[in-house]
Formats: structure tokens, sequence, C-alpha cells
């Protein structure tokens, strides 16, 4: 017991779950139902080896509550889920391969070099768990031993549920920690065997210092490309094709896309709707003049998006718009109707009360419950009693099943969170019991025996019933906007006719290329997964039904143009960018034999559009920025770095024009060479190199990532 108290107190999510177990809120998970496609249950491959359905969501499951945990979450939104399932996945992928390689080498991570590593306590991976010492923050083997034993010994009939909920929880977090720490291991070993493959040399060491250290000004002048109209140079089909070719392998994608193009309707409301919400607000804000009693069912019964709360609440708990009327506002008197423009919204409010209570609570209670309701009320009489008449509350506690050990909670845990009576009810004896007063308080289905120790943080809170209205589309909006696109899309069943009637329908075409199955979106809006799915199994000219998406505020329509097949993108994608290229090099031609021959930056700066500046601390190892370009120019520091002083280079050909320099002065930083940190910067380089092998492994494995027919 004493290790989860231990454990309890390192940070806001334990002491929630622990000492204000009544804020345990679970979220639903209606999305982790799976929806088998066409009899196939495998969300993807790698290198032959199928993952299913149930072991992927398996995986993102573990990791959600992983997540949750490490940051204090109840729930997860969409984007954060998709975000999980990315993670899951790509983690997964690497995995495989890197443990294929593995096998290979007879590489492997046995459970003896493990526990030496927990026993070490010093991997990044440690740190990241509640088991840390907290004095010195560090990883502590022991309290991880001691929590491992309870929970080996765990009899969940002599513990409260929350209790042993928690304990599960622990445990398959730290499953997932020693799991997921194997993993890391066996892929730093490898990367370690390709990093130790790429040695250094003090020769090396000090051409790598001296291209850092050693520093050049120089004057520089240059005509840019900009100044030769790109209409006056002519490139051909032929010589695109043959940059392609010369291109081509940094024109390889490892998995198909598809060019679709869509319309995106978004329903907004209309001028009625604003006056109707206006109007109702208006009629609430005269009836809240009228209540004084049973605020959460009136503010309930007016649709506002903030719930009442029959407890004092910080500033910084309520809406900006609301906090910055406080002060200003009498008590019981009722600002508004009032409109935000930054939540586009209708406002009223009323001022219930506004009261000093503390911001941080220290308490000890023991949760109560028997088989019967008269045997709880009985032993909760017993045991308040007991600790009245002297008994020590923690031996009293340990008796059944608890610790007894004191908790500090703040406020934000309870502000932040939608509360139910029974929420209201202890949060309420919290802030008004005197400290070291002892009380009995119902609660559910039992009893809390409960003891305020101390109270910290005096605040000023306010309770607060606020009618705030969203302005939204009514359903005769939504209707109409439904009925006039549908007609739209039943008109216009080609792409062609798409593209060609939108605009005189008021509709705008957006063309989206080379768009990926794991972007879970199409357009970026949410709730798109079945059009996601049609894009992926249409044919090319083929337009998808009316979709309704977003949250429950767009409708879309798709449009495939063409599948791009995994593999080399075809010339037609990139040709625009090669053409650019093409350009750019043949002006460099023109510009280069306008200068041959000279010897001045002089001569440079006499023909039309030349530009000149000058340049400081140029180095070999950093890409030198020149402003009268805007342009990063890696080529000048390289010739400044063999430059002869005052002596005018070659033309140099750059990114953004063709320049010559002239160095007038060099000389070496203030850093002192030193071999030893310059060969471990290699090293630390070297390994950042054999991260790289990872993306070299998976464009040469077979992966295949058929998620979005599930998720």
């Amino acid at each position: 017991m004493a290790t989860l108290q231990t454990i309890r107190s390192k940070g806001p999510l334990l002491v929630i779950v622990i000492g204000l177990a009544l804020f345990a809120f679970i979220a639903g998970d209606a999305w982790k139902i799976l929806q088998p496609h066409q009899g196939k249950q495998d969300v993807g491959e790698v290198n032959g080896k199928t993952l299913s359905a149930q072991d992927y969501q398996q995986m993102v499951d573990e990791f959600s509550e992983v997540i949750k945990m490490s940051n204090g979450l109840n729930s997860l939104s969409e984007d954060q889920l998709n975000s999980i399932k990315d993670q899951v996945w790509n983690t997964y992928v690497t995995n495989e391969l890197i443990a294929s390689e593995a096998e290979k080498l007879g590489l492997q991570v046995t459970d003896a070099e493990l526990q030496s590593i927990i026993n070490e306590g010093t991997n990044p991976l440690l740190m990241q768990t509640p088991f840390r010492n907290p004095q010195t923050g560090a990883f502590d083997k022991d309290m991880l031993k001691k929590f491992l034993v309870d929970y080996a010994n765990l009899d969940p009939s002599k513990m409260p549920a929350q209790y042993v909920e928690y304990y599960q929880k622990m445990g398959n977090f730290w499953k997932f920690i020693e799991k997921t720490l194997k993993e890391s291991v066996l892929a730093e070993k490898y990367q370690n065997l390709i990093a130790k493959s790429l040695v250094s040399n003090p020769v090396e060491a000090e051409n790598v210092f001296n291209a850092r250290n050693n520093q050049s000004d120089l004057l520089l002048a240059g005509i840019p490309y900009s100044s030769i109209s790109d209409s006056t140079v002519t490139v051909s089909n032929d010589e695109i094709k043959q940059l392609y070719n010369e291109r081509k392998e940094s024109f390889k994608q490892l998995v198909e896309t598809r060019n679709i193009k869509y319309i995106d309707v978004h329903v907004v409301p209309s001028d009625i709707d604003r006056q109707e919400v206006q109007k109702e607000v208006t009629d609430y804000s005269n009836q809240l003049a009228k209540v004084n009693a049973d605020f959460a069912t009136f503010v309930r019964s007016t649709g506002s998006s903030v719930a009442y709360k029959d407890v004092p609440v910080s500033k910084t708990a309520l809406p900006s718009d609301i906090a910055a009327r406080l002060d200003s506002t009498a008590l019981n008197e009722v600002y508004g109707p009032y409109y935000n423009q930054a939540d586009d919204s209708f406002n009223a409010f009323k001022v219930i009360a506004k009261t000093t209570s503390p911001d941080s609570i220290q308490f000890r209670l023991i949760q109560v419950v028997a088989d019967t309701d008269a045997k709880t009320t009985t032993l909760a009489d017993s045991i308040y009693n007991a600790i009245k008449g002297g008994a020590d509350f923690a031996e009293v506690a340990k008796k059944y099943g608890q610790t007894g050990e004191s908790t500090w909670v703040n406020a934000q845990s309870w502000e932040g969170a939608s509360l139910d009576e029974e929420n209201v009810k202890f949060i309420n004896s919290l802030i008004n019991q005197p400290v070291n007063e002892l009380t009995n308080i119902k609660q559910g289905q039992g009893y809390l025996i409960l003891q305020v120790m101390n109270k910290k943080a005096m605040k000023d809170k306010y309770k607060v019933a606020v009618v705030k209205r969203i302005v939204e589309f009514s359903k005769d909006t939504y209707s109409d906007a439904y009925n006039k696109f549908s007609q739209f899309v039943a008109q216009n069943t080609t792409l062609e006719d798409m593209e060609k009637n939108a605009e005189e329908a008021g509709y705008t075409v957006i063309p989206r290329d080379n768009f990926r199955s794991d972007e879970h979106y199409v357009g970026g809006i949410p709730s798109t997964r079945e059009a996601l799915k049609w894009v992926f199994e249409a044919k090319p000219g083929e337009v998808s039904p009316l979709y309704e998406c977003g949250n429950n505020d767009h409708l879309m329509v798709v449009a495939l143009d063409e599948v791009n097949p995994a593999g080399y993108m075809n010339i037609n994608q990139v040709a625009d960018g090669l053409k650019a290229e093409l350009i750019r090099n043949k002006k460099a031609e023109k510009i280069m034999d306008q200068m041959k021959g000279f010897n001045s930056l002089a001569q440079v700066k006499a023909i039309k559009d030349a530009v000149s500046d000058t340049v400081k601390h140029v180095t070999f190892a950093a890409p030198t920025y020149v402003a009268v370009t805007r342009s990063s120019e890696p080529a000048i520091g390289a010739y400044a770095s063999k430059a002869e002083i005052n002596k005018a280079s070659a033309p140099i050909k750059g990114y953004a024009g063709v320049y010559m320099i002239q160095v007038y002065n060099k000389d070496k930083g203030m850093e002192k060479f030193d071999a030893k940190k310059e060969l471990e910067s290699i090293k630390n380089m070297a390994a950042r190199y054999a991260t790289q092998c990872i993306y070299e492994l998976r464009t040469k494995g077979e992966v295949v990532d058929q998620r979005y027919l599930f998720f």
C-alpha cells in the first residue's frame, strides 16, 4: 500500500484517480468498432507478415491508455487518436523491419540484459514512468519492484474498485514500457552496428573543425536569374525527359497515391438563424433575472454551451468573454444579452456568488461500502465514531484495505470537468469543511469518512449561471444546402460535368494531387473516412456519392482524376519542377558566357541588372545567405575557403544567380581545436546517418498499409 501512495503522489492524474475517484470519467470508445471490409481482416503487412485489424486495434488501445495516463487525460480527440494510430503503425513497421535484420545478424536483447537496464535506471524510457524518487526525480527500481509485488498479490475483493482499476492500469502501463524498452534497445543495437562502420580519423576531425572555424569576409557581385525572362528560354520535352532519367531515383514514391478533385460545402448559419438565436438569448436573459434556484436545470434548458456548476470556480475556468465582465457585474445582476465575435455567440450571465476559496486542498478519506445499504450505514457510523473517539485514521483505513494517507488536490481538477450532483456535493464538502474536522458523507452507494487536513492559495471564486449560445445553422438552412448540392451532384455525374458546371452553381472544385490513404481526412475535413475509402476503391473519372461529414456541417463530393502507382512518379507530375531547373541552368549558361574572361567584380557590376554586396563570416560548413538575391548559396562558402585574398574568383553558378566573389579577409574563430571533441561530434553524426538506414529498410521492404479499410 505504501508503494501505491508513493506512486499516487507523482502527478495530477494519479491524485485524481486515488484521492478524487469520483472524477474517473470514462470516455466512450465508439471509434474502436471494427468494420470488416469485404471479408478482409488485415490492416497491412511487412515483408509478407500480416497484421490483423484486431491486433492493430489492441496496440492502438494500449498506446491510447499510455498517452492518457502520461498526460492526465480522460479521453482523446479525433486528431489525437489519428496521431496515435499513425505512431502505432510506424512503430510496428520499424520494429518488424529491424527485427528481421537483427535476426540475420544475430542481434537480440535478453531478459538478463533488460533487467540490467532496469536496474541501472538511466534509460530515458524509464524516466517517463511514475516510478521515480520524489527527492531526486530519478527512476527508482525499488519502487517498481514493490509495485510489481503488490500487483502480483492483488486481491480485488479486499480493495475498493478504484484501487483495483488503477493497479490494473499501472500494470498494463509497465508491460507497455517493458516491451517498448526491449524494442528500442534492439533498434539501438542495430543502429550502433551501422554507426560503428562509419569510422573517423584525426585528419577528418581537423578538416571538420577548419570548415566551421575558418571564416572569410568577401565582396560579391552577381547577375540574378530573375533578370532574364523565362519566355526567352526554350526547354524541349527531350531535355525534360533526360533530366528526369538522371533524377529518377529521387522521384520514387513508396505507396500508391491518387489525384482527386472535390467540392466541399461548408454549411453556415443564415441571417434568419442569427436573428433567432439572438431573440432566444434575449428571452433567456429576461427569465434568468427571475430565477433564484435550480440554476443547473434552467441553464441546461437554454441549450447553453457552458454548464452551470454549483461550486465556486476561478475566472480562468470560465470563457474569456464572461471572465472579462465579471468584476463589473453586481451580485445577482444579469449581464447581457451581448454578442461575442470570438466564438460567434450570443450571451447572458448572472453572478450567483462571489467568494474566496482554496485553490489547493489536502485531505484524507476512507471509502465505506458493505453488502447492503443498512450494513454500509452502520459500518460508516462505526468508523466515524471510532475516529472521533480517538482511533488513528490511518490504522483504521488499513483495516479496510486503504492507506488513509493524505492527498493534495488542485481546484483545476474539477473546475475544468463536467460535474454531476455527487461530484458537486463532494467538492463543496472539501471547500467548506473546516481544517481537521471529520465528516461522514453519503456518496452514491457508500459513504466517505472525510477529513480536510490543510487549505492553501485562497483565491477569488465565482458561481455564475451562463447562457452562451453559439450561432448554429437551423435544420431548414442545412436542408436547403443539402437539397441544392444533392441536385447538383445528381445532375453532374462525371468529372468533366462537375468541373464545367461547378462555378455557375456557386461551388469550387478543389484539386489535390498525391493524396495518400494514411492522411485520414479528405480536404482536411473530419469524419470523411467513407469518402477516403471510396477514393482508394474508385476508378479514374468516377464521381462519388454525396457525403455528409465534418461536425455535421460539411457536404462533400469527390472525383478520382488519376491513380499514381507505387514506384517512380509519372514524368508529368514532376515536369514543371524539372523545367524550372532546366530554365535556371540555361540562364546560368547565358550569364556565364557573358562573364567569360572577366577578372574583376567591376566588370560584373557594369552588366545591366547586376547586384552587389559585402558578406562576412563565410564558412565552408554553412551555406552563405546572399541578401541581394534572397538565396542560400552553399557554393560560395566552398569557393571562399580556397580563394586567394584580393583575387576575383571565376563565375560561380548558384541557386538564384551567377556570382563572382573577392575575399578581402580571412581569419579564424575564437574556438580552439579539440580533437577528442571533434571525433565525438563526427561519431554522433554517424549515429544520425545510421537512423536513415531505417528509411532505406522501408523503401526496400514490402510494406502494405490498408488501414483505411477499417480505421
